[in-house]
């Protein structure tokens, strides 16, 4: 059961999507790899089919896909993430978010909607975590006010949720909100999933690199209460 609804967001009419996913489908489509793809689905524990592109590959191909193109709306957003989402190629999503990345800054506070369904649908970690830290972290970056819906989501029982929680501070830097980062971390202290785990111990140890001092304190305070994953990950370049 999930603390915050799971409606499916409407895929909306884009005569740029429609342009985007057929150059998309017949570039990626014709220069897939087989032999390398059953390799990639093995590493990625299954979670979906592979073309067999490399990330490089795949990159200069997304290039040519979008030559010429215009800047997206928030509406085109939308349409090409879901409709990426729903091809069953993991490539396909992974050119999604590289272009959520370069245009979320055109997306309102509304976009968190689409976000949310990304990071629960077809979930691992090679997806959850740059949406986000990239995506789902700059539209809370640009209203404040959406933090509310994060603190929901820390409380999910949606693991993949409570994950993307805990990173949308990634890149926060000195804008990190300390008392929800630390907070975040406590409530979810005794997750039993490594996913959640790691997440924990990553998004302190990330901060540390602002005030190490502050997480150095607050995990000889509240180190006991965390798996030894977490005090590994978190302490791993400041020591305790």
């Amino acid at each position: 059961m999930s603390v915050t609804e799971a409606v499916a967001p409407r895929v909306p009419g884009s005569p740029l999507a429609d342009t985007v996913l057929e150059r998309l489908t017949a570039v990626y489509g014709a220069a897939a790899d087989p032999e390398r793809a059953v390799a990639m689905r093995a590493y990625m524990k299954d979670v979906a089919p592979f073309l067999g592109l490399t990330t490089p590959a795949r990159r200069a191909l997304s290039r040519t896909v979008l030559e010429g193109l215009p800047r997206p709306a928030e509406t085109d957003c939308t349409a090409i993430a879901l409709r990426c989402w729903a091809l069953p190629e993991r490539e396909y999503q992974y050119f999604a978010v590289d272009y959520l990345r370069r245009h979320v800054r055109h997306c309102a506070s509304g976009f968190l909607t689409v976000a949310r369904h990304l990071v629960i649908t077809v979930p691992w970690w090679d997806t959850v975590d740059p949406l986000a830290a990239h995506v789902v972290g700059a539209l809370v970056a640009a209203d404040h006010r959406l933090a509310a819906d994060l603190d929901d989501w820390i409380d999910d029982d949606d693991l993949w949720l409570v994950r993307a929680a805990l990173l949308h501070q990634l890149r926060f830097g000195e804008r990190t909100d300390t008392e929800r980062l630390f907070g975040y971390c406590l409530r979810r202290s005794g997750h039993p999933d490594f996913f959640v785990r790691k997440a924990i111990g990553w998004c302190l140890r990330e901060y540390a690199r602002t005030d190490q001092d502050a997480v150095r304190t607050f995990m000889a305070r509240e180190g006991g209460r965390f798996a030894p994953l977490s005090v590994r990950e978190a302490l791993k370049h400041i020591g305790a």
